[in-house]
């Protein structure tokens, strides 16, 4: 190896992943050190709440990367490995066992971890879903068809009901909103996704919270909502969102808040950037600053991450970070998909089939433009109505494009 300055990636994540191989692959050849606090190889996070929880798939899965291909990257790997601190001034990274790695530049890649009810007991029966070990635990406890409390109906908790009940679960969804994922879809699809676990036979509570977890005899026991009403249960899913891992930083002088804070090329400071879920960047696009937990950005960030550390460290200019944001969902036999940031109040236009087909492409409008398409068990045509997203297309003239339509470029 030559004599240039290491990196150190913190987070053996799908981000951390992308900039590794990133780095390779665009020639870099000194040291990387790639920190993990799990000891699984980094593995994928998205199956967890569908293929890996329905047991369809196995751990082996779900892995991002053979273990001979990371060994190929001739990478410092240390799995099962915290970093606890940061010394930005020395450019040093301290880690748990008490080793600390000099740094050229840091990437931030450590994720979120689960967000939980206050005073959460952690008793048997209690359930997040974030780690691999998380995931058989769920689905381990769901072989033999238990009374589930699915708090919180995100992405994760609408999943997991979906492959809870599919399993024979007696499933109660709980959400605070009018229908599972309305504060993205907004509420005419939202009620589609409402009907359709209800088809399915999970009920869903609507329009409250949790308020606590109960305990009986040692482990859970049920759900107490804010209006006083008790949702027995024998296994308690809590999804009600995710907090950044950030803590690791305080004192470090690397602006944290809701993420890392980065500007509009990921950079956070001097020889210290972010990618994945932890990153909070100024989207030049979107005009406003912005985090996203899905893991097409993950992949994505993490490559721009490397390149623009390469360019810097070869005094070029960094490039800003601008993708069209993406995330899909597949809940029983819906495949749900959304380019953009639909937002509460956006204008909504079903430009192609119709919630009673469960089959369609609607488009979001806000300041009239076309701010984000969702597609629904249309992958082709969703894909297509992405090139109204990115150029912001007039809302008035926005309708489904051609099949044959690219970025900027009507067919």
């Amino acid at each position: 190896m030559t004599g240039q300055a290491p990196v150190v990636v913190v987070g053996a994540s799908a981000a951390g992943v992308a900039v590794v191989e990133t780095l390779r692959r665009e020639g870099f050849d000194g040291p990387i050190s790639l920190i993990g606090a799990e000891l699984e190889l980094p593995y994928d996070r998205p199956p967890l709440s569908k293929r890996m929880l329905s047991g369809q798939w196995t751990a082996e899965r779900t892995v991002l990367r053979p273990r001979a291909t990371v060994e190929g990257w001739n990478t410092d790997l240390r799995l099962a490995t915290r970093a606890v601190r940061v010394d930005a001034a020395a450019r040093r990274v301290i880690l748990d066992d008490g080793d600390e790695l000099a740094y050229g530049d840091l990437v931030i890649a450590t994720g979120v971890r689960p967000r939980l009810l206050p005073g959460l007991p952690q008793v048997p029966g209690v359930h997040v879903l974030r780690t691999l070990a998380d995931a058989v635990a769920l689905r381990d406890a769901l072989t033999d068809g238990p009374r589930l409390v699915v708090v919180g109906a995100g992405f994760l908790g609408a999943e997991a009901a979906a492959v809870a009940c599919e399993l024979g679960a007696d499933v109660t969804l709980v959400s605070d909103l009018e229908a599972p994922l309305a504060d993205v879809l907004g509420p005419e699809l939202a009620g589609m996704l409402l009907d359709e676990h209800g088809r399915r036979g999970v009920r869903v509570e609507t329009g409250v919270r949790a308020d606590e977890v109960l305990v009986a005899d040692g482990r859970a026991s049920g759900v107490r909502l804010v209006d006083g009403r008790i949702l027995p249960a024998d296994e308690i899913l809590v999804a009600i969102g995710a907090v950044p891992e950030t803590g690791w930083l305080d004192g470090s002088g690397v602006p944290v808040g809701n993420g890392v804070f980065c500007d509009a090329t990921c950079s956070a400071a001097p020889g210290v950037w972010a990618a994945g879920d932890v990153a909070s960047w100024e989207h030049p696009g979107l005009g406003e600053r912005i985090r996203l937990e899905h893991r097409t950005n993950a992949g994505e960030q993490g490559m721009a991450v490397a390149r623009n550390l390469l360019a810097a460290r070869a005094g070029r200019p960094a490039t800003p970070f601008a993708p069209v944001p993406y995330v899909w969902s597949d809940q029983y036999d819906l495949t749900i998909q959304i380019y953009g940031r639909p937002r509460p109040g956006d204008a909504l236009r079903i430009v192609e089939g119709s919630t009673a087909e469960r089959s369609l492409v609607a488009l979001h409008g806000r300041d009239g433009r076309v701010r984000a398409a969702t597609g629904i068990n249309r992958p082709r045509q969703t894909r297509a109505a992405r090139a109204l997203v990115a150029r912001a297309a007039p809302w008035e003239t926005g309708s489904a494009p051609e099949h044959g339509e690219r970025e900027g470029v009507p067919a």
